[in-house]
């Protein structure tokens, strides 16, 4: 075997034997196929797809190159959520100890900023002395005293998509809905959670930017999932519009606080509860409220116990960036368009997100919004705030923002397209 063999099979729209995917997972874990040849293959695969039984054995090679989880030690249930990644997508910090507090067990492995959407862990980070990378041990003990923990997945779990994910995250393949599915489904089967909700992202601020490739994509993690014994259920949700007033990593720590005390902005709330319930359904826990939860506190108790456990100052002043830029409407009317996209990418152009996998990014650096779609603006009012440690960077993300935003006449009619587009069970 042989990895020009194997790129040689996609590359001319072949199916993968269970041979040569074996092969090349571990070949690739273990430093014998190069990054530049998993880079050719991950393009192949971008390019011609897989079908069902490759994405199986690929997601199964995947697990097969680390160790398995076991959480059945717990006296709660486990219930874990995955979003495939969008922009202002902060649902995981206050959703995990908002579950939490109603009773399940939250085991929320999750990573770093993949192209223009931006990463749990990023975010995370941006809390002085919290702890992304802890041992299984550490995970287990934080799990057992909070009811959740979220941290990066250990060296152990699915070595392979550790390696492969880094890669597809500068090699424009990030997009594959193959590689996608066997990414998340990989560590989260090897993870060891008894159920999944899948967050699956819609819009141009997604990776699927259409229904049906959402659909495609949600259909196969859910297939993945069932056939693993974890139960798996996915919610089509929109990213066409920023979620929340910010993009970038401690911005979105301060706005998932706001949500965690019982305020933040009204889409953000919605989905977290709309997935809270999603999730306690799925471990079997009937009589729990979460939106309860988040104005009795209890979700904003477990936060602080969590992010202590992990090292982390929950009262530290989170950090600002030194620089920042005011873009005001050019005109007066209603905002009928914020794209999603043309925010992340500024975003990630102000420092917020990285080019290469072993950039740096700025704690503060981001967008924050002053207006949504449906909101009546007037012309030189602030619309959005740009924000970087590094002012060179400003023009770069305003050519981003040329085209972000339509405001319509005065009085023009609005419907907001609904958060939750489809579910798949």
């Amino acid at each position: 075997m042989d990895a020009i063999s194997v790129i040689r099979t996609k590359r001319d729209k072949g199916e993968l034997s269970p041979e040569q995917i074996d092969w090349v997972i571990d070949a690739y874990t273990r430093g014998e196929v190069a990054d530049e040849q998993m880079s050719a293959l991950a393009m192949a695969i971008l390019l011609n797809g897989m079908n069902r039984g490759e994405i199986a054995r690929w997601t199964a090679a995947m697990i097969a190159s680390g160790e398995r989880m076991d959480f059945s030690s717990l006296s709660r249930p486990t219930a874990d959520k995955h979003s495939t990644g969008g922009v202002g997508d902060k649902i995981t910090l206050p959703l995990a100890p908002l579950v939490a507090a109603c009773g399940a067990a939250v085991p929320q492995l999750s990573g770093r900023g993949l192209g223009h959407t931006g990463g749990t862990l990023d975010k995370l980070e941006s809390i002085p002395g919290w702890r992304a990378l802890l041992s299984n041990e550490e995970m287990l003990s934080v799990l057992d005293t909070t009811g959740a923990v979220i941290c990066a997945a250990g060296d152990g779990l699915a070595p392979a998509d550790k390696k492969l994910y880094a890669l597809r995250d500068v090699t424009g393949t990030v997009e594959a809905i193959p590689l996608i599915a066997s990414s998340i489904m990989s560590k989260k089967i090897a993870e060891g959670t008894g159920s999944l909700v899948l967050d699956v992202k819609v819009g141009t601020g997604a990776f699927m930017k259409n229904i049906d490739d959402a659909r495609e994509l949600a259909r196969t993690m859910v297939g993945l999932g069932t056939d693993s014994g974890v139960k798996t259920v996915a919610l089509l949700t929109d990213m066409s519009t920023p979620l929340g007033l910010t993009a970038g990593n401690a911005l979105e720590v301060r706005e998932s606080v706001e949500v965690l005390a019982g305020g933040g902005p009204a889409d953000v709330v919605e989905l977290t509860i709309a997935l809270a319930r999603e999730m306690l359904d799925a471990a079997g826990i009937k009589d729990a409220d979460p939106a309860k939860a988040l104005r009795d506190g209890s979700a904003m108790d477990v936060w602080r116990r969590m992010i202590a456990a992990q090292g982390g100052d929950p009262d530290a002043t989170l950090p600002v960036a030194r620089e920042q830029h005011v873009v005001t409407a050019p005109s007066s009317g209603v905002l009928t368009r914020l794209d999603a996209y043309d925010v992340g990418i500024a975003a990630w152009r102000l420092g917020a997100g990285r080019a290469r996998k072993e950039d740096p990014v700025q704690a503060g650096a981001g967008v924050e919004l002053h207006a949504k779609p449906g909101d009546t603006v007037t012309a030189g009012q602030p619309l959005l705030t740009l924000h970087t440690d590094t002012p060179e960077k400003f023009a770069y993300a305003l050519e981003s923002l040329e085209h972000a935003w339509d405001i319509e006449a005065p009085g023009t009619p609005f419907t907001p397209r609904p958060i939750v587009l489809d579910r798949i069970a």
